[in-house]
């Protein structure tokens, strides 16, 4: 029997994968009582006696967890933002490039995180074509539900007499240091971070990522780009790619919520086009990724225990 460990399950990330995994048969989850959740000493032997550990934990925290594994066996599943472009952890977005044999042999798998899912899907199959070029500077929003900013947020959002600027879309990450821009620019290829306004909006879950492009960017065509991306993604389950609105000329952001895949597309004219990505933030923004990929490096069927749509 598999065993896993999820430590820090009791935030957003690591209640759906718990959720997730309830229901398989081919895994047992190790649990630690509440008074030892964080006590080092049992985190250390459930992270050691596990063939899988998630990391659902704060960025310090995750650092600290790894430190507690001492053998060669556990497979580090981190969903924090430390080790997504660190040496020796490889990257788990297994649809682009060879990253699906990178996670396949790996020991160490760095989870995406939920805004660079977006942006990496629409940008990476385009400038790995050469149609977008390495240097160019791509601007990109993305919309979240509340969900995505954990605990503390989602406590905000829902309670009675929460502030009234939470009844509209946030605009947060000002200052162009958004804790994504590093990923978002590292395993797209750019060579310069893009300009990122990420949106968080009075829903739960869902997210809507965005790239605007102009004539000047790239000589795409919404026709040749999902062309790109038909070839890209061919084959894969847990990507679809939409060629037509199905919606009256609307894309909601909150259209995959609940699910673990994600949709992409292309929209515009020979002028102007918008490149987009909906998925859950919390789907394959996050738990949905990282039980795609622990089911990878386990050799398991990839979409087992997830929850997607027909292509």
């Amino acid at each position: 029997m598999i065993q896993v460990f999820i430590d820090g399950s009791a935030g957003t990330t690591g209640l759906r994968i718990r959720e997730r995994l309830a229901g398989r048969q081919d895994l047992e989850i190790i649990s630690l009582p509440e008074e030892l959740r964080k006590d080092a000493g049992a985190r250390k032997e459930a992270l050691n006696q596990a063939d899988v550990a998630f990391l659902c934990l704060p960025d310090d925290a995750a650092r600290e967890a790894v430190k507690l594994v001492d053998n060669f066996h556990t497979i580090l599943i981190d969903t924090s933002t430390v080790h997504r472009t660190q040496e020796g952890w490889d990257y788990g977005f297994p649809e682009i490039g060879d990253q699906r044999k990178r996670i396949q042999a790996s020991k160490r798998i760095a989870n995406p995180g939920c805004h660079a899912s977006g942006f990496i899907a629409l940008a990476e199959p385009l400038i790995r074509a050469g149609a977008i070029q390495r240097d160019t500077i791509l601007h990109c929003f993305s919309l979240t539900g509340y969900s995505g900013g954990g605990k503390k947020m989602i406590a905000e959002y829902e309670a009675a007499d929460r502030s009234p600027l939470l009844d509209a879309p946030r605009a947060y990450g000002l200052f162009q240091t958004h804790k994504h821009l590093k990923e978002m620019t590292a395993i797209s290829g750019l060579e310069n971070p893009p300009v990122f306004t990420p949106i968080v909006a009075p829903y739960y879950a869902g997210m809507e990522v965005v790239i605007s492009l102009s004539w000047a960017d790239t000589y795409l065509t919404p026709e040749t780009a999902l062309e790109i991306y038909e070839k890209a993604y061919f084959g894969e389950k847990m990507i679809h790619v939409a060629e037509r609105p199905d919606e009256e000329g609307f894309l909601s952001a909150g259209a995959y919520a609940g699910r673990d895949d994600m949709e992409i597309s292309a929209w515009g004219n020979e002028d102007r086009m918008l490149l987009t990505a909906r998925f859950d933030n919390l789907g394959k923004g996050a738990s949905g990724a990282a039980i795609q990929n622990m089911n990878i490096a386990l050799g398991l069927e990839e979409t087992t225990g997830l929850i997607k749509g027909e292509a």
